[in-house]
């Protein structure tokens, strides 16, 4: 037999998947009946795309309940790839309940209850497998899945104290203590951390044993501080880090914060004599001030703890009105600028000190004018950047005129050229260290262009940037800086060409790519068929395909190696991608774009129904993660005006879950009247598991209700034009839902017609069917009821139109950004688009005849009329304006936007022009493309 199996294994190894099915096909001419030939095949079928067939032998060998490891094994991939993890937790069980003395099989049966996160049925089996194998680690499983099931949000309040109390009960009869582990210590602590119960917690991490784990492990050392912290010894915990500090010369920036937090710890007592507090605290104040004083002649400059520290205990002086001089801060920060000047973060260091009024502001503004731009080493340099950096900080209104700024623009642009000659020897993977200076010169042109409303100083930061990129190939700072610019600019493609020169891997897929794919569809091709973008939404969601497929794996190998400190944060790291805002927005961004790409039928409509409802429900049901990175970006504005972030956002509104809500209700509404799929239909059809029901009575209400409903915070993250297009679909969808619901076949119909054609695929009918005798002519037959009524259709609708083309006319004549306009264009193609996905199923004579839909017909036809007159002007409007870009005036026109940057060394006219030339060739590509997109779709759905 292994003669006969090898050869499969081996093909699936190497992923010939063809080769697996033939040689399975060929072993199971001979034996029809095995087991793991029929799983082998099931996962060849799978990893091939053959869903259908894979099916149909996942039944067959489910239904035989199998025992044996080699198929469980193949088994458990085959379900993972379905999706059907409840599937594979009741195979283990089943497996384990006939050999119920095999201790592997009981593992995997916990572990696939660990991999659904089922820590109810997984504690169950630990205690069944502790009591039967006496293992001490079986005992800790159950401990753990107690611990995690109390935490679940779908564990009732009552039972997670007796959860916890059980944990803890399990802990103390273990006959060896847990401090041998230090792992089962941790998992020891926090159980007693939950039950609340800190006298005992802190008894065993001050015991010896304790101690010496704490010393060594991190995790625990953690877990220490919080105990202390939960038991309220301020006093306590900032006696023993001044002893860290001085004795064990530790630079650990908590242990100088524990110190702090016990200086003025009877001030944040509540209910405590403010002046007695008061005059404590100024007491404690000066031995803390003369500890930290003590730290910075120890350290010099080796290390900015012990400054830092000083400067955290003025700005809290400061707060609590003890300061006793005023002109200490500035002081302080003078004496760090001279030490840490010519570091990278020295900045940010103190950027949480210098927000200074007056007299203080004055002074300090003094010191860091001093600082000149001759940099003949890099701390020069570094100096030089933090004192621009620092002074732009503390800006006032009045300091921020065009003239001014185009001035500090300027002087940051000059003094980075002149600073490159001091990384000129560097290899090309290293970063220049004059880079700063063209970011914040970059930062000083878009506030210039976000003051007056006139573009040319995005030109400018762009040209800049793209030389900066020359010098810093790696730079990511720089590349993220100019995708913000380019998407402003309507220039899709430069923007995807610095996304991939950051070479974003794992889950910054889901941290990093909201910068590139936030509003995509805005910037799509699909409709001319280049599905770049497209391609860009499902590479960047492979990592919650992986997350999927691989995280509970880590959490498996977790509880394998009793690495219990660890568990929470792969459960945490799984669910945040598991139920990211971020996946949600790809996805409902890929949908819009596909819309436009693919031909409208049947298949499209019902796969997306599905997964958008699914989504729709999940989203109710668990707490969702915004995992979105929007610090990552440098900020060197001005505090009395927006973040470089703010000011670079897209049509000033960040999709977030309001936004989200809307699209899925939108999209929803129109593939439910397209489709034939009700939740019956749906039901029976629909592979892998449902997501988990939610205990929100808000989500216990029918679809269709929560579908209508109209919150304003989530209308308030739309655009104006947005904000139009929900007010069209949710009026479209309204008029047309009364005859969808009416001409739309039975569901015996619809499932008689996908059994069908599962037969035809599979050569098996559907699993658990079964349909009336009279279901494949039931929908042929005569409604007792008579048709709705045909009313005409609310003017907002064909008005809709109207408002949009006036809308693009004012757009095209104005001052707005380019993005603004390709805004308002590809969302007056979405509203078309959602037209012709709700009245497809009107498009058939035969059922216009049959459901008496005459009057309903001539409407349609009367508002698809003058949407494709309105698309077909937007679209030679768009074709008209891409003929003026790429020629030789509008590269004159970006090169003398750029005149204030031209300069002899490097950043020449040359490499300008070449500027122009990639800016005005890729707006032309953009305005090109989707203007003939329009028209190709206005000729394919009119």
């Amino acid at each position: 037999m292994d003669r006969q199996i090898r050869p499969i294994y081996e093909a699936l190894d190497t992923n010939s998947n063809k080769s697996a099915i033939l040689a399975c096909n060929k072993v199971l001419k001979k034996q029809p009946n095995n087991l793991l030939v029929k799983a082998l095949k099931a996962l060849a079928l799978v990893r091939s795309q053959k869903v259908e067939e894979a099916l149909v032998l996942c039944d067959e060998v489910l239904a035989a309940k199998p025992a044996d490891e080699a198929t469980l094994a193949a088994m458990m991939h085959v379900l993972r790839g379905l999706g059907r993890h409840m599937d594979m937790v009741t195979m283990y069980d089943d497996a384990y309940k006939q050999q119920p003395a095999n201790e592997e099989l009981g593992t995997q049966t916990f572990f696939a209850n660990v991999r659904i996160g089922n820590w109810k049925a997984a504690q169950q089996i630990a205690t069944k497998m502790h009591k039967q194998f006496q293992d001490e680690h079986y005992l800790y499983w159950n401990v753990m899945s107690a611990l995690l099931q109390a935490k679940d949000p779908n564990t009732p309040e009552t039972l997670r104290p007796v959860l916890l109390k059980l944990a803890q009960r399990l802990v103390s009869q273990s006959p060896t203590p847990s401090y041998y582990n230090a792992d089962r210590f941790h998992l020891h602590v926090t159980v007693l951390k939950e039950l609340g119960l800190y006298d005992e917690a802190y008894e065993l991490i001050e015991s010896e044993a304790g101690k010496i784990i704490c010393s060594q492990f991190l995790m625990c050392e953690e877990l220490r501080r919080e105990i202390w912290k939960l038991k309220g010894l301020t006093r306590e915990a900032g006696e023993r880090a001044e002893q860290q500090i001085l004795e064990a010369k530790d630079r650990n920036w908590l242990e100088f914060l524990a110190v702090l937090d016990a200086t003025f710890a009877d001030l944040t007592v509540e209910g405590a004599d403010v002046e007695s507090a008061k005059g404590s605290s100024a007491e404690r104040i000066t031995q803390t001030r003369e500890l930290f004083g003590k730290v910075v002649e120890q350290d010099g400059v080796k290390d900015r703890s012990g400054h830092l520290a000083l400067l955290e205990l003025e700005k809290r002086c400061r707060h609590h009105g003890l300061a006793t001089d005023s002109t200490t801060l500035t002081s302080l920060l003078e004496s760090y600028f001279q030490h840490f000047g010519g570091k990278a973060c020295c900045f940010e260091d103190l950027k949480p000190y210098i927000e200074l009024e007056g007299e203080d502001l004055a002074t300090w503004t003094s010191v860091l004018e001093k600082q000149t731009a001759q940099a003949t080493s890099v701390p020069d340099l570094w100096r030089f950047i933090n004192a621009q950096k620092l002074l732009r900080y503390n800006l006032t209104e009045a300091q921020l005129t065009p003239e001014a700024e185009t001035q500090r623009a300027v002087q940051c642009l000059n003094a980075y050229l002149e600073g490159l000659h001091l990384g000129k020897d560097l290899p090309s993977y290293e970063l220049q260290p004059a880079d700063d200076l063209a970011v914040l010169a970059a930062q000083i042109f878009v506030n210039i262009w976000k003051r007056t409303g006139d573009q040319t100083p995005l030109y400018n930061a762009a040209a800049l940037l793209e030389y900066a990129t020359t010098k810093s190939k790696m730079s990511y700072q720089i590349r993220l800086h100019l995708i913000r610019i380019y998407r402003l600019l309507g220039l899709p493609s430069l923007a995807l060409e610095h996304y991939r020169g950051i070479n974003v891997k794992q889950v910054q897929n889901d941290t990093l790519s909201h910068f590139l794919l936030s509003r995509a569809s805005t910037f799509s091709l699909a409709a001319t068929g280049d599905i770049t973008y497209t391609n860009e939404c499902m590479e960047t969601s492979r990592i919650y395909v992986s997350n999927s497929e691989e995280t509970s794996e880590f959490i498996v190998r977790a509880f394998g190696g009793e690495k219990y400190s660890q568990i929470p944060d792969f459960i945490l790291f799984e669910e945040c991608l598991d139920n990211s805002l971020q996946r949600d927005l790809i996805k409902m961004e890929h949908v819009r774009m596909r819309i436009a790409h693919e031909a409208i039928n049947s298949e499209l409509v019902d796969m997306e129904l599905i997964e958008l409802k699914f989504i729709f429900d999940r989203l109710e049901a668990l707490v969702h993660h915004d995992n979105r990175d929007f610090s990552i970006l440098a900020n060197y504005q001005p505090r009395c005006g927006a973040s470089f972030i703010d000011q670079t956002e897209s049509l000033e509104k960040t999709p977030g879950f309001g936004w989200l809500w809307v699209f899925l209700k939108i999209y929803i509404k129109a593939f439910q009247l397209a489709s034939d799929l009700d939740d019956t239909v749906e039901d029976k059809l629909l592979i892998g598991d449902r997501p988990k029901p939610s205990n929100d009575p808000e989500t216990k209400l029918p679809l269709k209700e929560r579908l209508t409903k109209r919150k304003q915070e989530e209308i308030n993250e739309l655009s104006s034009d947005e904000a139009a297009f929900y007010d069209y679909a949710s009026a479209l969808s309204e008029w047309l839902t009364p005859y969808h619901d009416y001409a739309r076949p039975p569901p015996s119909v619809v499932l008689a017609e996908a059994a069908k054609l599962t037969e035809q695929k599979t050569g098996h009918t559907l699993k658990g069917l079964e349909l009336p005798p009279d279901a494949a002519t039931n929908g042929n037959g005569k409604k007792d009821e008579e048709p709705p009524a045909v009313v005409e259709p609310p003017a907002s609708i064909s008005k809709h139109f109207d408002d949009v083309l006036q809308r693009f006319k004012e757009v095209l004549d104005g001052k707005a950004v380019p993005f603004e306009l390709l805004h308002v264009v590809t969302l007056a193609q979405e509203a078309y688009l959602l037209f012709a996905i709700e009245t497809t199923r009107f498009k058939t004579a035969s059922v216009i005849k049959q459901n008496k839909f005459g009057g309903l017909s001539q409407h349609i036809k009367d508002i698809r009329n003058k949407s494709t007159a309105v698309i077909n002007e937007m679209s030679g409007a768009l074709l008209n304006r891409a003929e003026s870009e790429a020629t030789q005036e509008s590269r004159k026109a970006v090169i003398e936007a750029c005149k204030p940057i031209i300069h002899e060394s490097g950043l020449d006219h040359d490499f300008v022009l070449n500027v122009a030339k990639k800016i005005t060739d890729a707006r032309k590509q953009i305005y090109d493309g989707i203007g003939k997109g329009m028209a190709k779709l206005a000729k394919t759905y009119a």
